[in-house]
């Protein structure tokens, strides 16, 4: 089995009005997969659940200092999360997260990186994620996470990202360990984004202008997911972390999900991909993130992402 423990991540990078507003949103997603059955299904294979970290990102207005919405929330929520994965991580676990939203990402990463040294990340994603405070148009911290992580600007983020002292890495201490940012070009795979001409436009970095070639796009995963699998998992030369926002799937196929695109992939698609690479030698942990159960009232996307993770877990 290739993960041992569930941690939900209930948040919604748009931001809750107040800490007693209730569950909204990709908030509610961890107890939606909940119910449709995927603990159940995953228990039988020593899969534990330890239900929901207590974090949330509050209040829906950018901030002028950070860029970000949800500020300071969302360095709380990121600071929870890395915690979270470097305790469960040093003790032998290999997590899957169920989000919420891709803001999960840096603590995430950041997190495996404290327990392991250098690692990389797999961003299984309909877009790049490498706008800034100041193009990403929205200012929430899912527009932002391969950036922050790569050190492109987001500088408020930063602080809770960066390890402070040797002991954040179980090895003894190496610039690996202790390096910022948390990671370098090399250690990034982008898979099955179709927003590069909109995200150019608002004046995203392209991977292109910083040496970034560990890319996929929809097309390429369109026309070959088990060949994309395969040089993603050769591609990664450090332990991985996988995240998948579910938005890489098609408008139509997926349509509970906060950023409809067309042109993405389906189920077909999707499931040989996963597999090939989270059953690669070096995958670490994983997270996904960006189902909004308030666009799925009768639990139909619910149910097939339920399938899709129990399948591709269970069955090498």
């Amino acid at each position: 089995m290739v993960v041992t423990r569930i941690l939900g991540i209930p948040i919604d990078s748009v931001g809750a009005a107040s800490p007693a507003a209730s569950p909204f949103g990709t908030e509610q997603m961890p107890t939606a997969l909940r119910r449709a059955g995927l603990t159940r299904a995953l228990a039988p294979h020593g899969v534990s659940d330890d239900g929901d970290l207590a974090v949330r990102v509050i209040d829906g207005h950018r901030d002028t200092g950070s860029g970000l919405v949800g500020w300071p929330s969302a360095a709380d929520m990121t600071k929870a999360v890395r915690e979270a994965v470097a305790a469960r991580t040093r003790a032998g676990e290999s997590l899957l997260l169920l989000g919420g939203c891709c803001a999960l990402l840096p603590g995430a990463v950041a997190g495996l990186r404290d327990a392991l040294g250098g690692v990389g990340v797999v961003n299984i994603d309909g877009h790049l994620d490498l706008y800034d405070e100041v193009s990403s148009p929205t200012g929430e911290v899912a527009d932002v996470p391969i950036a922050a992580l790569l050190g492109l600007g987001v500088e408020a983020l930063q602080p809770a990202l960066t390890p402070t002292s040797p002991s954040s890495s179980i090895s003894s201490p190496s610039s690996d360990a202790l390096r910022h940012p948390v990671l370098d070009v090399q250690d990034v795979a982008l898979v099955g984004y179709r927003d590069a001409d909109e995200a150019k436009e608002h004046g995203s970095v392209m991977p292109a202008d910083i040496g970034l070639t560990g890319t996929w796009d929809s097309r390429a995963v369109l026309a070959g997911a088990q060949q994309v699998a395969r040089e993603v998992v050769e591609h990664m030369q450090r332990p991985y972390w996988v995240h998948l926002d579910l938005d890489v799937l098609d408008e139509k196929v997926l349509p509970a999900t906060d950023y409809l695109m067309p042109g993405g992939l389906g189920f077909a698609e999707l499931e040989p991909l996963l597999r090939g690479i989270v059953h690669g030698e070096r995958f670490a942990g994983m997270s996904v993130a960006c189902l909004n159960p308030d666009k799925d009232p009768e639990g139909r996307n619910a149910r097939q992402v339920t399938e899709l993770l129990v399948d591709v877990f269970v069955t090498p």
